[in-house]
């Protein structure tokens, strides 16, 4: 009895060991060594960059701006600022300002660069995490690099770049613009899509990963985060960092390293100084120092790689990593490892094929049934719970709970269901079903996802407990215990990684997870006799989670709505209305749609370029406001062949923060130039000949506060152009007097909010 109970408490201590490695546990001090890292020190100057929001175009940015480059210029360092006007693929146009600078190396070799963007999220994020948490670790590490007053082998490049949330346009800018681009052999980017949680690095490479992945594990960081498995799921997703134009514009390696915890923070006004995890940035930190003096002597000549490597972190050993070479080689090894070991037990009579076979049932059963649980339980939530919704990012405040609950659900059904298979004599027996589907598994990703073949190490280890089963009839609880280590270690983060970065929707892969786990842990569990009371334990405590979360499913001052309003003033018909694009309004927006608003007009049917494709839910008409008109004119219009050339010049009569212009479907380019920007032709010989909802471009405000516009059409075309100007001034507009939001209340990111709206349609007959 007192062995079993010692198993349990070696497992909880496996489960707690396998977080507890992925992030430092206490920061560094403001006293630290002049030559470390100091997450104290580095506060300092996040306090500072984080005091107000600082979205491109505002009077803050251009403050946040000087700050920094008087920050390296404090370091001794000579800085620049790169600008000019650029368009993305995300269909963004404005004009960005990269600040530069740069260390001279010893050799005439690549150049390492250390990248951060400075600007956050429109229009109320203060930008602490995502990414004035990567710019102060850049700053306080090239202080502690600087303080030993070593010459690197290599140039160092720092690169704080603008615009990154717009559509990564001050990467796009330096890598196709600025001649330091050709020197680069290797970037480290600083990010993050949350506040708080351990830093993961994901790869960003065009090739084979070998070579990025020895020169990482040779680094030694103290706290690597790092799987294959995680950037084969990364390249998968529509979030694109700034390294991703360095990768694809360029074919320039790079590493990421991003947190992704407290994803309800992310691009909101909770992002700020307060709410940034301290350890997170310590682990930021714990990144930078080792792999900055290791490449900075490094050979950035010889990144390349043919060859891809399978990586994974694991205590102790921290990263490790094996060729794809190895992948199909170890699969067939496991497999006759596997057949041995069964013809050997049932030889031996050690295994029963009765037994084996009957031991198949509770397997699928719990993949069945947690499956299911995991799949539809969160979309039954959003029914119970619909305010869940209103967070566009997919996690709630009371995410980590639900996480819980799920979990030790899926834990009590596996109990319940290997307890009414249970026998004295035949725990071998029930373990080579678990196996043979994790041999499957293992199979699929072989050939489908390559990146995820790390999970045949716990494939091994349960192949070496069936191994002990067959050979021993009394084994040793204690070391059977042991031999589940690698499989908690290695796989029970991803269940909480799952959720935490892919939303909520993803709690079926955290169920699912624990089903297979648990069924390699069926060589300890094997011989409890107590699985049924354990299962109702379980049973009890996922109930209690459910009940906390519950408790914690309102919003307040410490889980605050995120809501949204907008003035649209169509001057084409001279009618105006309010709109929000939430699912369920509140007092703050009802004071404006009223407890009836319309759901059914051409604005609720718009789109406006949301990341979610969300589109305005509410609205309801409102007062004609004295809001000045945008001002056209038309001052060339010339038939030259078969084209019509066109010179046009729009200027809102207020102060703007964007502008978007869309055209109707039928209507084609021959040739755009936007404020002396030429828009490059596709394959067709058009321009914008490919566009989302009709748009053109959206510019962000900068410099100019106006459109040039130089563009050519087919001579007998009838253009017909939306033009959208858009102010992130509804607020503090003295002609609405909207109070501010209650402390119960957020912006609500990712749309358009807070926004005065002007349209005017432009029809060139």
């Amino acid at each position: 009895m007192l062995k079993k109970v010692i198993s349990i408490i070696l497992i909880i201590i496996a489960i707690y060991w396998s977080f507890s490695v992925l992030i430092p546990s206490s920061i560094s001090t403001i006293d630290a060594p002049d030559n470390t890292f100091s997450t104290q020190r580095a506060l300092i100057h996040l306090k500072e960059i984080s005091k107000k929001p600082h979205y491109v175009g505002s009077p803050e940015h251009e403050n946040v701006k000087n700050y920094l480059v008087k920050a390296l210029e404090n370091l001794g360092l000579e800085t620049e600022i790169q600008e000019d006007y650029v368009l993305t693929d995300w269909g963004t146009i404005t004009k960005p300002k990269n600040i530069l600078a740069r260390i001279k190396g010893s050799d005439n070799s690549k150049a390492l660069m250390l990248l951060s963007h400075y600007d956050s999220k429109s229009h109320a994020s203060y930008g602490a995490s995502d990414a004035g948490s990567g710019v102060v670790t850049i700053l306080e590490g090239l202080r502690a690099y600087l303080h030993e007053d070593k010459t690197p082998k290599n140039d160092i490049i720092i690169l704080f770049s603008d615009a990154e949330e717009l559509g990564l346009n001050g990467a796009s800018l330096f890598v196709n613009k600025h001649p330091w681009a050709q020197d680069v052999g290797l970037v480290l980017n600083f990010e993050a899509r949350g506040s708080g949680g351990s830093s993961v690095m994901l790869l960003e490479t065009n090739g084979g990963n070998h070579n990025l992945i020895s020169g990482f594990t040779e680094a030694n960081p103290e706290y690597p985060v790092a799987n294959s498995l995680a950037y084969s799921i990364y390249k998968e997703l529509p979030n694109d960092t700034d390294l991703t134009r360095f990768r694809e514009d360029g074919n320039i390696e790079g590493f990421n390293f991003a947190f992704i915890d407290d994803h309800f923070d992310y691009h909101t006004s909770l992002d700020n100084y307060k709410r940034l995890d301290r350890n997170t940035l310590e682990h930021q930190g714990s990144y930078l120092m080792p792999l900055l003096h290791y490449y900075a002597d490094a050979n950035l000549n010889n990144l390349k790689s043919d060859t891809d490597d399978v990586y994974f972190n694991v205590p102790l050993f921290k990263t490790v990593s094996y060729p794809f070479s190895w992948i199909l080689p170890m699969l067939i090894i496991a497999l006759l490892i596997f057949i041995s070991l069964v013809y050997y037990g049932i030889s031996k009579r050690v295994l029963n094929s009765m037994h084996i076979a009957t031991a198949f049932l509770p397997g699928i059963a719990a993949i069945i049934i947690n499956g299911l649980v995991g799949y539809f339980g969160w979309k039954i939530l959003l029914v119970i719970y619909p305010q869940y919704a209103e967070i566009l990012h997919g996690f709630s405040y009371n995410g980590y709970l639900y996480i819980w609950a799920f979990s030790l659900f899926s834990i009590a059904v596996c109990m319940w269901l290997y307890n009414k298979v249970f026998k004295p004599e035949n725990t071998a027996s029930l373990l080579v079903p678990p196996l043979f589907l994790w041999l499957v598994i293992c199979a699929v990703v072989a050939f489908k996802l390559e990146g995820a073949s790390f999970f045949i190490i716990p494939l091994y280890f349960g192949l070496l407990s069936l191994f002990v089963l067959v050979r021993q009839k009394h084994p040793n609880i204690i070391l059977m215990t042991l031999l589940l280590f690698p499989a908690i270690m290695i796989l029970v983060p991803f269940i909480k990684l799952f959720p935490v970065g892919l939303g909520l929707k993803m709690l079926v892969a955290s169920t699912l997870l624990v089903s297979l786990i648990f069924s390699l842990c069926i060589s300890v569990f094997g011989f409890s006799r107590f699985k049924n009371r354990w299962a109702y334990l379980l049973f009890i405590a996922s109930f209690g989670f459910f009940i906390a979360a519950h408790m914690q499913s309102d919003f307040n001052d410490e889980r605050p709505k995120p809501n949204s309003l907008v003035y649209y003033l169509d001057t084409d018909t001279n009618e105006a209305i309010w709109a929000s694009y939430d699912n369920l309004l509140d007092p703050w927006t009802e004071a404006y749609l009223t407890k009836e608003p319309d759901t059914n007009n051409a604005i609720t049917k718009a789109m406006f370029g949301s990341k979610y494709n969300t589109g305005f839910k509410h609205s309801k008409k409102a007062n004609i406001k004295p809001i000045k008109r945008p001002y056209v004119d038309i001052q060339r219009d010339t038939i030259i062949g078969d084209n019509r050339f066109i010179k046009m010049f729009i200027s809102p009569q207020r102060l703007v923060n964007r502008m978007d212009l869309y055209a109707e479907s039928t209507n084609v380019f021959t040739s755009f130039n936007v404020n002396g920007l030429e828009i490059e032709k596709d394959a067709t010989g058009f321009v914008f000949n490919q566009r989302d909802f009709n748009r053109l471009f959206e510019y962000y405000v900068v410099d100019d506060k106006f459109l040039e516009l130089e563009f050519s059409v087919p001579k007998n075309q009838k253009t017909t152009l939306q033009f959208y100007d858009i102010s992130f001034n509804l607020l503090n507009n003295e002609l609405f007097r909207v109070p501010e939001r209650p402390a119960n209340m957020i912006p609500k990111p990712f749309v358009i909010n807070d926004a005065v709206m002007v349209k005017k349609t432009i029809t060139i007959e």
